[in-house]
């Protein structure tokens, strides 16, 4: 039997690079290897704890779905379904909270950065124990997540623990399952991730390649003309070197490494390496963004392509739900 992988992506608006390279191009590996038993979702209950109207947050949930079928995943590989559509997700989080020490809780780094700029609120705070049950509900094995997410993963594994102990066994420990996925950075501050809260450091999947180009040639580099990866003195040709490694990518070929591209601009300045970014990274998404087109002209085919895996995901998740309430006594 296939070990279970399971991930989602919150939709919170349109998805840039970074989210691809880290993410979304990752599922789509783990579901062609055939390794796994693939449930991807959209944890849209997440969003909740941002600040978006009702119809931004719709027109995000259809955005994102679309992205998962542009970019590949497919609801006969893989279970596809959207968070809000399973009940028992925020019916275990209740659980979960119910056993959750406040100091597990405050002591989360992403709690502690937000609340320390911005005023937080109660789903901010117990975030975690709503993605703990996300991964718990159907005894995901590997959970593929970035080092950012480690913190998060580790109380999943001790509160599934902590169950456990307390009630008896029911749910696995969920590992972390990390694959070589580049941290893509702002093209205008390559000291911070690349986020959709700087739209003009950032590469939207929907950019027409005259965008990508105008913002690729705009891109902060750094002092000096050599074309190194060095991420302590260059972190701007560090990132758009990642980013043209990533682009070189063809019909599932590795693409060329980084040192194979030092060696290929070796003389050549910043404007001629720019110009090479932007010529692969533009064919490099562009059926991508040509398939995701074709895909809106009939949003209602986009979540019929999620119904299925809604079913399924219901299914599989209400039935360990049962189990937990049983387990803890509730009649």
């Amino acid at each position: 039997m296939k070990p279970i992988v399971l991930s989602g992506i919150t939709p919170s608006g349109k998805l840039h690079v970074g989210n691809y390279l880290g993410a979304l191009h990752n599922f789509v590996q783990l579901q062609n290897s055939g390794k796994y038993n693939c449930y991807f979702f959209l944890s849209d209950l997440h969003s909740l704890t941002e600040s978006a109207s009702p119809i931004e947050r719709a027109d995000h949930i259809i955005d994102i779905a679309t992205n998962y079928l542009a970019a590949g995943l497919d609801p006969k590989k893989s279970t596809l379904f959207i968070q809000s559509h399973v009940p028992a997700h925020a019916e275990l989080a209740w659980v979960l909270n119910s056993i959750c020490p406040m100091g597990e809780l405050e002591r989360m780094t992403q709690y502690k950065d937000k609340s320390a700029r911005m005023e937080t609120n109660a789903g901010l705070f117990t975030y975690p124990a709503l993605m703990t049950a996300d991964i718990i509900l159907y005894d995901a094995e590997f959970v593929p997540v970035g080092d950012d997410q480690d913190q998060h993963l580790e109380l999943a594994r001790t509160l599934a623990r902590k169950f456990n102990s307390r009630f008896g066994e029911t749910f696995i420990e969920p590992k972390a399952l990390h694959t070589a996925t580049p941290r893509v950075m702002s093209l205008a501050d390559p000291l911070k991730k690349m986020s959709k809260s700087v739209p003009n450091g950032c590469l939207f999947l929907d950019d027409e390649p005259e965008v990508i180009k105008k913002k690729i040639m705009s891109a902060v580099t750094d002092s000096g003309s050599e074309v190194k990866f060095d991420e302590a003195s260059k972190p701007g040709v560090s990132n758009l070197l990642m980013i043209l490694s990533a682009a070189t990518r063809h019909g599932g070929q590795a693409g060329k490494t980084i040192p194979e591209l030092e060696k290929e601009f070796a003389g050549k300045n910043y404007g001629q390496f720019k110009a090479a970014v932007a010529e692969s990274l533009i064919p490099y998404l562009a059926p991508i963004r040509e398939k995701k087109a074709k895909l809106m002209e009939d949003p209602k085919k986009i979540l019929k392509a999620f119904a299925t895996g809604d079913k399924k995901a219901n299914k599989v998740a209400g039935a360990k739900l049962k189990e937990v309430y049983e387990k803890v006594g509730l009649i």
